[in-house]
Parts: C-alpha cells; structure tokens; sequence
C-alpha cells in the first residue's frame, strides 16, 4: 500500500466519522458568533497536534508490541466504534457554550483539544498510525480534520438542512468496520503462518 493510498485511507475514514460530530458543531458555533480565520487556526494547530499525539503513540505500540497483537487490537477498535457510530447514529450532538476567553484562537484550541483528545477518531489515528506509515497517516487525518472545519467554518448550521447526520454517521460506521475487517483478516492470516 502506497503513501498516498494510505493518506487518502486515513483522510476518508477520519473525515466521514468527523463529519456532523461534536468538533464541527463546536467550529461552526464559534464561527458563528466570531470572525471564521480564528476559529480556523486554533481548530487547524489543535488537530495536527492531537494527529501528532496519536500517530506518534501508534508508532512506539508498533515498535514494541508484536505485530500480530497490534493488528488485533486495531480490529477490535475499529470494529467497535462502527457498532458505535451505528447505535449513536440517532444521537444528536449538543451546540458549544459561548466561549468567554479573550483570544479566540486559543479559545478554538482548547475546545477543540479538550472535546478531541481521547476521542474514538484519535484512538483510530492512533491505531492506523500503528500498522501504517504514521507521517501518511498523520498528513490523511489532518487534512480530513482541516477540511470538516473548514466545512463546518464556511457553512455554518445551514448545511445540517441538505446533509442527514445520521447518514454520514452510518457511512462512518460502515468504513469502520471495514478498516476492522481488513485488520482482523491481516491478524487471521499473521497468525495462520505462525
């Protein structure tokens, strides 16, 4: 699998499963009530940072786990958050408060971090960046975060009439699963030759 076929693996996945979900709602809230350029930039450091974080941790798992139990692990998340994103499709995401710190780029920032950080699109990074060349990875995901921002920046609430939320969460749901499959059917085949 090439770099680009991995950037362009990591940018569908993470741009479907972000698409709707509670970091967009924060940046079109924000950009809603504030100038949009702002809102962007801190949205934009906060993602490469937590992609950076993520990849990064992916890397040393793979380094020192076996890779078998690497690819395991990666399935069974996978597989997990497409039967989430299946059961919280119905789900609705609340709006952001109003944010109240000075500086709305920082403000952006710790929104974004602090409602990311640990989250199901992260532990996918987290666990692509593990079996896949994780700058590919990085570069995918970030892009696919910068894009729903930008989305979700320009279009504000106006773009939830035309797109069903609850589609681009079964879609999500669906690649998630396939990322699991494929990771399962590589961890069957490690363990068959072994």
């Amino acid at each position: 699998m090439g770099l680009v076929d991995i950037a362009s693996g990591a940018f569908l996945l993470v741009f479907l499963a972000e698409f709707g979900d509670k970091s967009q709602l924060v940046c079109m809230t924000l950009a809603a009530r504030h100038r949009a350029l702002p809102v962007l930039a801190g949205a934009i450091v906060a993602f490469a940072l937590l992609n950076l974080i993520a990849v990064s941790l992916g890397a040393v798992a793979a380094a020192w786990l076996p890779h078998w139990f690497v690819l395991a692990v990666v399935a069974v998340l996978f597989l997990w958050f497409g039967v989430q994103a299946f059961l919280n499709s119905d789900d609705d995401d609340e709006e952001a408060n109003s944010v109240s710190l000075k500086s709305l780029v920082l403000s952006s920032f710790l929104l974004i971090f602090m409602a990311e950080f640990g989250d199901k699109t992260q532990l996918a990074v987290a666990g692509l960046g593990s079996a896949r060349e994780p700058v590919a990875v990085w570069v995918g995901a970030t892009l696919a975060l910068v894009a729903t921002t930008l989305i979700g920046v320009l279009s504000g609430r106006a773009l939830m009439r035309y797109i069903s939320l609850q589609w681009l969460h079964r879609a999500s749901g669906v690649l998630f699963i396939g990322f699991g499959l494929f990771a399962l059917y590589e961890f069957i085949s490690i363990v068959e030759i072994a």
